[in-house]
């Protein structure tokens, strides 16, 4: 008897991928495949504590998937459209009904001198793992600079520095750029409490292996500089033929559907819904997982797609394991000038973060489950700052 499934590849298995794996789930009649690098499900909001040796940052994927989802751990090196097949970096061959792209993000080193050379990254696992590895070999005084003051700089700055880290954060512009000005000064406070040098603004015009060179020639001693200052994505929409934003995201319609093919639906930091994409973030990769889904299960069940409906509620800035900052936002994601910090806003993080995983479980154990916040707007894309 032939098989009458409808046959998804969900491609990467972060936030996005793996959500809308699960959420596939709601229909019977789909086989599902989550093709991801790594073995692990990786907490990238975690890992900054990975680095800093105060928490993990991966979680079993067999606490993750829902029953009857294959997971191959491959890349993909090349999306053939016409006939619907992925070629994963292993040479094997994957055919699809449709294909979920939700290959996330990377860490982007710029054209510096000597940045790509000596500085770190924390963008993914390997990454983090390489800058905790040199970190271990490193005397507890030795000077550290963190360039980029956006989220990740801020956060890998802090846990750093609590766990008696000499930290230098280098700010290109002004410190936390998406934060509303009370934000920004809970944040400058708790890094002052912290030991944190901050030098706003300043930009790094060259990488040493001992140092880090100023803009103003002014040169920072450095025993190992972690550069955060901006994320990019996988070049593989690019590669496979399909249109993209300057950064590369798939461009897609207000369904996350690509514009290039109707087969092809967009998820997470790698997706442009009409060029305007959201922040990249664990807050709108789960939400646009499931809606990636949903417009899947929607064509299958010869229904218009909805469009992507998602608002925002605020940004939580970790400083640390004892204080954060939560930085409340209008729906659109705009900072408002309000904020929570201290203990109570550390509490809020840790939930967060917990909670973020425990959705993907639940969406496992049940299909449909997953809520997320409505009705917001996206702002025009000159207004939006992609820090995570």
């Amino acid at each position: 008897m032939p098989d009458q499934k409808t046959h998804v590849v969900v491609l990467g298995g972060g936030y996005a991928g793996t959500l809308a794996a699960n959420h596939l789930r709601l229909d019977p009649n789909i086989d599902i495949t989550l093709v991801n690098p790594r073995p692990v499900f990786v907490e990238r909001i975690r890992l900054h504590q990975l680095v800093a040796n105060s928490g993990a940052a991966t979680v079993d994927y067999g606490t993750l998937l829902g029953d009857g989802i294959r997971l191959v751990v491959d890349g993909a090196d090349r999306i053939d459209t016409a006939d619907r097949r992925v070629r994963l970096t292993s040479g094997s061959v994957l055919n699809y009904d449709y294909l979920i792209y939700a290959v996330g993000s990377t860490g982007a080193m710029p054209a510096v001198p000597g940045a790509a050379e000596f500085a770190y990254s924390v963008a993914d696992l390997e990454s983090a793992k390489r800058l905790r590895y040199a970190l271990a070999d490193l005397h507890s005084d030795a000077a550290i600079t963190v360039v980029g003051a956006g989220l990740t700089g801020i956060e890998t700055a802090s846990e750093l520095a609590e766990r008696g880290r000499r930290v230098t954060l280098v700010c290109g512009g002004i410190l936390g750029p998406s934060l509303s000005q009370r934000g920004r000064r809970s944040v400058a406070r708790q890094l002052r409490k912290l030991g944190v040098g901050v030098l706003e603004p300043h930009a790094v015009s060259e990488v040493r292996w001992d140092a880090v060179v100023l803009s103003d020639g002014a040169v920072v001693p450095s025993a190992a500089t972690v550069w955060t200052a901006g994320f990019g994505v996988p070049d593989l929409a690019t590669r496979s033929g399909l249109r993209t934003d300057a950064l590369g995201r798939l461009l897609t319609d207000e369904t996350l559907t690509s514009i290039d093919d109707d087969r092809v639906v967009a998820a997470g930091d790698s997706a442009a819904p009409s060029g305007h994409p959201l922040r990249m973030s664990c807050q709108a990769a789960g939400p646009l997982g499931a809606q990636a889904a949903n417009t899947v299960l929607s064509r299958l069940a010869g229904n218009a797609p909805a469009v992507v409906n998602q608002a925002f509620v605020g940004q939580c800035i970790s400083l640390g394991r004892k204080h954060a900052t939560y930085q409340l936002a209008r729906t659109d994601d705009t900072p408002v000038n309000a904020h929570l910090g201290g203990r109570v806003a550390a509490s809020l993080k840790e939930a967060i973060c917990k909670g973020t995983v425990w959705s993907i479980r639940r969406e496992a154990a049940k299909p449909g489950s997953y809520l997320w916040l409505k009705g917001g707007t996206r702002p025009a894309a000159d207004q939006q700052v992609a820090l995570r």
